[in-house]
């Protein structure tokens, strides 16, 4: 398994990057506030308008670097990546399965199937370390029907059917999101799951994280030789990464959804640091995304043992091991793909 290193955040909006060596300068009003080696990163995020020298994705693009420019609510612009990696025959084989009903929907169950599993143990987790605070019949109630969703996934036979399962599955998990948040329940109240644009505190910080999240897979699809944009559960879009969504499917409650809860019932933010933008959509203030990026980053170094590996990982390196996974069954080394279930 690979080493994980650091993302760098610029998180300063009117930040530009630049160069000097094999540094990484952050330059704000022409004074350079920062300088970093370039050597220490894997990968670097903007929320900057600013953008970043010629010079700078020259090196990133040579030394396998990814350079991501984000919006400040998360949404990607743009990557900046260098040469494909991995065997051309894949990213064929990719392709050829993308555009096999039968093949596409024995992956996409196993998306799903992840999805869900992982969903049904978030709540399950909660109960057990939350169950004096929470509605612990209304929770096993949900719990029950993810658990018997997980059968009605496999027996799905064709895409709709399971786009459809999915989807009511996801009512029903949204619909105890509520129940989760035990702390500052006042400002945090969460209804429905509203993305664009977000409503509320609740979804915004969902929508981030969701955002984080996508750029990884879409990173991680790259470097084990996949195309990020031809997915299987996912239709073709253009623009739209549909393989790093598919991939994440099984990853956002695990990694996106527990950390929104954590940093809402640890106080860690909290009503203050949110705006509103004159659309009406709510956003972190700069500063609260600053925290939002730094506990982000805490979190990828903690490990876990991967299921299917049974290996000790960083839970930052979970997008790579599973793009890994998913490589190495399109090459035929595996019979099928092994989701990520986590509990």
């Amino acid at each position: 398994m690979r080493q994980l290193l650091n993302t760098l955040y610029v998180n300063t909006p009117n930040a530009y990057l630049a160069s000097e060596g094999n540094n990484v300068k952050i330059i704000i009003d022409q004074d350079c506030v920062g300088q970093l080696p370039l050597q220490n990163f894997e990968s670097i995020v903007t929320f900057g308008y600013a953008g970043a020298s010629s010079g700078l994705m020259q090196k990133c693009l040579n030394q396998g670097i990814a350079l991501s420019f984000m919006q400040p609510n998360g949404q990607i612009k743009g990557r900046v990546s260098g040469k494909p990696t991995g065997n051309v025959y894949l990213r064929r084989t990719q392709f050829r399965v993308a555009d096999d009903d039968q093949a596409k929907l024995k992956l996409a169950r196993n998306f799903i199937l992840g999805k869900v599993f992982n969903q049904r143990w978030v709540i399950e987790r909660f109960i057990r370390d939350h169950g004096m605070q929470v509605d612990q019949a209304k929770l096993k109630a949900v719990s029950v029907t993810l658990k018997d969703g997980l059968d009605k996934i496999q027996r799905a036979v064709d895409m709709e059917s399971l786009r459809g399962i999915e989807g009511n599955l996801a009512t029903e998990y949204f619909s105890v999101i509520n129940d989760l948040i035990i702390n500052q329940i006042e400002a945090f109240s969460f209804h429905d799951r509203i993305r664009r644009p977000p409503l509320d505190r609740v979804n915004a910080l969902m929508s981030f994280a969701y955002s984080l999240l996508a750029n990884e897979c879409g990173g991680a699809l790259i470097v084990n030789g996949l195309d990020p944009y031809v997915g299987f559960m996912h239709v073709d879009r253009p623009g739209r990464e549909g393989l790093a969504l598919d991939l994440m499917e099984e990853l956002r409650a695990v990694i996106a959804d527990r950390f929104v809860l954590r940093m809402i019932n640890l106080k860690i933010l909290r009503s203050s640091d949110f705006k509103q933008a004159p659309d009406g959509a709510v956003l972190l203030t700069d500063e609260a995304r600053k925290k939002f990026l730094t506990k982000w980053h805490e979190n990828e170094q903690k490990t876990l043992q991967h299921p299917y590996l049974n290996e000790k990982i960083e839970w930052g390196l979970v997008p790579f091991a599973q793009s890994q996974l998913l490589a190495r069954c399109l090459r035929g080394d595996l019979d099928e793909y092994p989701p990520f279930l986590w509990k």
